[in-house]
């Protein structure tokens, strides 16, 4: 049953103190939560005067309420987590992670509010039925009333038959929940429903109730984030919208759901079966549409439903929210709820503030940079990696001429209107022809005059509207030597009027907040250091550039005419403290841009962007892993090659030594051969002759001693001594 005999809440609801919420670092969950404990037990209700909400619009209610502040007399939030090694959240008292059945039972029954939120994660209705089912055996040992609210989700009506045959928008309310009608993927979540609501019945010891949740918007996105990613990203020309977009989506800011939650605990109504949404009546296209001009291009474009399969961030339940067409009222949550809402007329009507507490969320905050220098500084090279490193737009004024040429060129073209393309579309966008073929021809004129270069006018307002485009309005920007003058930089940034153009120098003028950058870098050297660096560039780098010798020199003298004068770019940025990061390049040393890039990260700091994704980081992961296999087989293969390389040295010098050993062995025969040439001939002519004649002779005398008688012989015979 949905209505049940209630009990004056008044007295009792003030000794709800402790709420058991499941999964609190998920994002339902997590929101939800997080409202609760900075909610005063009891304060719903109180009835909201007109001042108190006209001071909730100027606190802007969804910050407040998003943002933690721990105050006496609100709700205690205890919880489990979806991932086990999730740090407790700073609002939660106590968190339970790989607990079993027996003891999570224990810490429910200490809790005055059981909530369990089936909305974001099916595995949970299990749990659900068994957490009611175990607390409802053990109602004769409650020593107060305790709640148990299971958080549904209106897909338990999506196959619901019309009210009314002939006005299918005659929308349901509370009152037509015995009608409802599940998702074919929802009959689980249906039959949790039921249960719940059956054992509610002894309401003065367990209540129970249902809330039947529209599709969740606000804070970190829910099921709209991966349409605000894409958007914010800008890597699709125009945001997908699965089947014609007509199909009518209850929803509801994440913040005004957990006040009608915290309407139920206070009130204690007899109805227990709740709807809760806003009262916007939107559709899918609604959505998309929003989404696309206030983040992205601002273009839509219609695809087929099985087209949405292949998103690899929406999952099915995702999509059946999606696709589902259900009008519904909440009736009885506007006619007996005190709800400080947050966005009561529906997600279009408060885009912004929704859009704003979005970025907050995710850490989305764009990071603009300018970065200044002389020609050869290696501004372009330092803005590439930044760009990269930042995934922000990297802005060079030469394609930002040439783009808005293209573009002033296509609004003169004939236009042909694609079916798939919104109807609106052309009347967004579109602008003057005539003030468009003026412009056109006005910047052709002043390049014509100009040798190619374009007037200042001309430029500031192109860079101005690139500056103002989405993706440097959602990323940022590291615009790249420009401006180059006080002059420039003074009507790129200022927001000043015709009038007050000749105000005096000093005086702090009102800047775009919008494009003014955060950072400003300004890179230098000296001539010499600079000249010697393009002289050493290689001559397919120089060719087409202006680092050919006179188009350099004349640059570089203009760079050092315009700040040596009391006005320059640099100046201006000091004037409305945004003081410049110098760096002097030529006293670096070796991977001059690498030590760059390190001081200019370390003073902007890290990126602001969307973080990796699952796949991603796992993508991340598996090359890493690669590369570091591929680096350890590399220098194996380095390390055999060297061990091989070096032994064939050792053989190729072994080899070499015995040939020069032979070499110096032959060289010393023949040294000793040439030296014994002389003596040789000495013995020949003057030894061997009488040698010979003293052997044949001791041959015939036959002495008893022949050493003594040769001896004696060649005394006598001594030719010399004849």
């Amino acid at each position: 049953m949905a209505e049940e005999e209630g009990v004056n809440p008044s007295e009792k609801v003030f000794r709800i103190q402790r709420v058991f919420i499941n999964l609190l670092d998920t994002y339902s969950s997590k929101n939800i939560g997080k409202f609760l404990s900075n909610c005063v037990a009891g304060a719903s209700l109180e009835e909201i005067t007109e001042e108190e909400e006209e001071e909730d619009d100027t606190k802007s209610g969804a910050r407040e309420a998003l943002s933690f502040r721990q105050r006496e007399g609100t709700f205690q939030i205890v919880g489990t987590l979806y991932k086990p090694d999730s740090p407790r959240p700073d609002f939660a008292v106590e968190t339970y992670s790989s607990i079993s059945r027996e003891d999570l039972l224990a810490r429910l029954m200490e809790c005055d509010v059981t909530i369990y939120n089936i909305t974001e994660y099916s595995q949970q209705v299990e749990e659900a039925l068994w957490a009611v089912s175990a607390m409802n055996e053990e109602v004769a040992h409650f020593e107060k009333r305790k709640i148990f609210i299971l958080l549904s989700t209106v897909m338990t009506w999506a196959r619901s038959k019309p009210l009314d045959p002939d006005d299918s928008d005659v929308p349901f309310t509370e009152e037509d929940y015995r009608r409802r009608k599940p998702h074919p993927n929802f009959m689980d979540h249906i039959n949790a429903e039921k249960i719940v609501l059956k054992l509610g019945k002894n309401a003065k010891k367990f209540a129970t109730y249902v809330i039947a949740s529209g599709l969740q918007y606000g804070a970190e996105g829910g099921i709209l984030h991966s349409f605000f990613k894409m958007a914010w990203l800008g890597d699709l020309p125009a945001l997908p919208v699965f089947g014609d977009g007509t199909n009518v989506i209850p929803a509801i800011h994440v913040v005004d759901l957990a006040g009608v939650i915290q309407n139920v605990i206070d009130h204690v109504p007899k109805v227990h079966y709740v709807v809760a949404m806003d009262e916007s009546v939107h559709t899918l296209e609604d959505f998309i549409k929003c989404i696309s001009k206030h983040t992205g291009s601002g273009k839509i474009q219609k695809m087929s439903k099985e087209s949405a399969f292949l998103s690899k961030e929406l999952t099915q339940e995702h999509l059946d929210h999606l696709l589902v067409n259900l009008r519904m009222e909440a009736l009885f949550v506007k006619e007996n709820f005190n709800i400080r809402w947050v966005a009561q007329a529906g997600f279009v009507e408060n885009i912004n503030s929704i859009l704003k507490e979005y970025k907050q969320s995710r850490g989305l905050l764009p990071i603009k940079i300018c970065i200044l220098g002389p020609l050869g500084a290696g501004k372009t090279t330092v803005a590439q990696e930044l760009s990269k490193y930042y995934k922000v737009p990297h802005i060079r004024v030469k394609e930002v001429v040439a783009e808005a040429i293209a573009k002033l060129e296509s609004i003169l073209a004939p236009k042909d209107t694609g079916e798939g393309e919104e109807e609106g579309e052309e009347e967004e966008e579109e602008e003057n022809v005539e003030d468009a073929q003026e412009l056109l021809e006005g910047v052709k004129e002043s390049m014509e005059q100009n040798a190619g270069r374009l007037e200042d006018q001309y430029l500031i307002r192109f860079i101005k509207e690139k500056l103002k485009s989405m993706p440097c309005r959602n990323q940022g920007y590291i615009l790249d030597g420009f401006p180059k003058t006080y002059d420039q930089a003074k009507d790129l940034f200022n927001q000043e009027d015709e009038e007050e153009e000749e105000e005096i120098r000093g005086k702090m003028f009102p800047v775009d907040k919008i494009i003014v950058p955060e950072f400003v870098c300004g890179l230098d050297a000296s001539d010499e250091f600079l000249k010697e660096r393009v002289i050493n560039l290689p001559e397919n780098v120089v060719a087409g550039t202006h680092y050919s010798q006179d188009l350099f020199l004349r640059a570089l003298s203009t760079y050092r005419d315009l700040n040596t004068e009391d006005e320059t770019v640099f100046n201006y940025f000091d004037e409305i403290e945004i003081h410049p990061i110098h760096i002097d390049v030529g006293k670096l040393e070796d991977s001059q841009t690498k030590t760059i890039l390190k001081l200019l990260i370390k003073e902007i700091g890290e990126p602001r962007n969307y973080g990796l994704t699952d796949e991603e980081k796992a993508e991340l992961e598996r090359k890493i892993l690669e590369e570091r296999l591929a680096k350890e087989a590399a220098e194996e293969a380095e390390r055999e090659h060297n061990e091989a390389m070096e032994l064939a040295e050792k053989l190729a010098r072994w080899e070499e030594w015995n040939k020069r050993l032979e070499e110096v062995k032959r060289e010393e025969r023949d040294l000793l051969e040439a030296q014994s040439v002389p003596l040789r001939n000495y013995l020949m002519t003057y030894v061997m002759p009488t040698l010979m004649q003293g052997l044949n002779e001791c041959c015939k005398v036959r002495p008893d001693d022949p050493v003594d008688f040769l001896a004696e012989y060649l005394f006598k015979n001594n030719p010399e001594m004849q």
